[in-house]
């Protein structure tokens, strides 16, 4: 082979290799330009909607959106199945339905309640001796002897309403029943439903009762119930209006329990008056328990439970109590806590009666400010 042989051969070896390493640069720039141009389409694309599916029309779905508005729109064909109830994504402009998305069955809505196992015991409770009877009969007795309410032939109530003043222990009696029968506490503010859930309240009620029976036994402890129970007006603002759906899937949820299911619902308000007669008729809150003021009997009994593990000096319980006569359980707990103030302020151990003296005095000034701050 001559020389001239051997140069046209690395010549032709040389423009092989060229072009192999051209094609596979050309490939890396097309790879380059197919990820740039995904990229694109991310931040020049319409975004999409989330919307709840009411019902299924032949071709056609009904969805709600967050705004609770609701439209009747098209199904993508390359859609999933869908059913009422499933959140979707859908276009922005025409609300076309594209895609399911699917649920986590991690509860959302434990993110917005409390959900406990409570420790509170029936005898840190004082002078409530009746309303702890009535709701044992009505929640512990069902949960702990089912098979005895079936044997006698009667069905008990599917819960009860507490009703006072504020400070007059009924959190503290809902807590004590999740605590004998061992149950799920979980603890929902009226108030805080409506003002924070604008669209979703009804969802989230619905939510909480399938978590309660997720983690059956458990009692759902709604407080500041008036919040979404008051009586109802014929009204048309879109906040009123979510307040009357959320209590209509309130009253729904309670419908759909058996008086036998290991979930009970225990209601609390401080105003009665202003409740719709629809929650508390038969089958539904219909046991009402009133939680007042306590008697001087039972402002002894709750100041000797917080007084329990104070070290006091020489004092005429009486004479407090009677001092005392028409504060709260609650109000009695921050003068026994203030007086034991007063007595490290002055670097004592025991607490005298002096210093229990002066603490409901203050309580009593703090409450009087207060009332008149809020009603003038």
């Amino acid at each position: 082979m001559t020389s001239k042989d051997d140069e046209i051969k690395k010549i032709v070896y040389g423009y092989s290799t060229d072009q192999s390493y051209l094609e596979e640069e050309n490939r890396a720039l097309q790879e380059r330009i197919l990820h740039l141009e995904q990229q694109l389409n991310k931040f020049t694309g319409t975004p999409l909607i989330s919307c709840e599916v009411k019902e299924l029309l032949d071709d056609k779905v009904l969805v709600r959106l967050p705004n609770s508005n609701e439209f009747l729109v098209d199904l993508s064909q390359d859609c999933s199945k869908i059913e009422p109830g499933d959140t979707v994504l859908a276009e922005q402009k025409n609300l076309t339905v594209v895609k399911k998305i699917q649920k986590n069955k991690r509860f959302d809505v434990e993110k917005f309640v409390i959900v406990e196992k409570p420790n509170m015991k029936w005898k840190d409770i004082g002078g409530l001796k009746e309303q702890e009877r009535e709701i044992k009969e009505v929640i512990e007795l069902p949960l702990m002897k089912p098979k005895l309410f079936t044997k006698v032939g009667i069905n008990p109530p599917k819960g009860l309403l507490l009703h006072g003043p504020p400070g007059t222990g009924k959190t503290l009696l809902a807590k004590a029943v999740a605590s004998s029968t061992n149950s799920t506490f979980i603890e929902v503010v009226g108030s805080e439903l409506v003002q924070k859930f604008i669209g979703e309240g009804a969802k989230l009620v619905k939510e909480i009762f399938e978590l309660a029976r997720e983690k059956a036994p458990s009692i759902i402890f709604i407080d500041e119930l008036d919040a979404i129970a008051a009586t109802r007006m014929d009204v048309g603002t879109s906040g009123e209006r979510e307040v009357q759906r959320t209590f209509m899937q309130l009253l729904a949820e309670i419908d759909g329990f058996k008086p036998l299911d290991n979930v009970k619902i225990i209601g609390c308000t401080n105003r009665i008056d202003i409740l719709d007669p629809a929650i508390t008729r038969p089958g539904r809150l219909d046991r009402l328990t009133g939680v007042e003021l306590p008697t001087e009997e039972a402002v002894k009994e709750i100041f000797k439970i917080h007084t329990l593990q104070m070290s006091m000096g020489k004092i005429n319980s009486k004479n407090i109590a009677k001092t005392m006569l028409g504060f709260s359980g609650a109000q009695i707990k921050s003068a026994v806590t203030e007086a034991g103030y007063f007595a490290i302020r002055e670097n004592r151990t025991k607490v005298k009666e002096e210093d229990f003296l002066q603490a409901i005095e203050k309580v009593a000034e703090k409450e009087d400010i207060e009332y008149k701050e809020m009603f003038g």
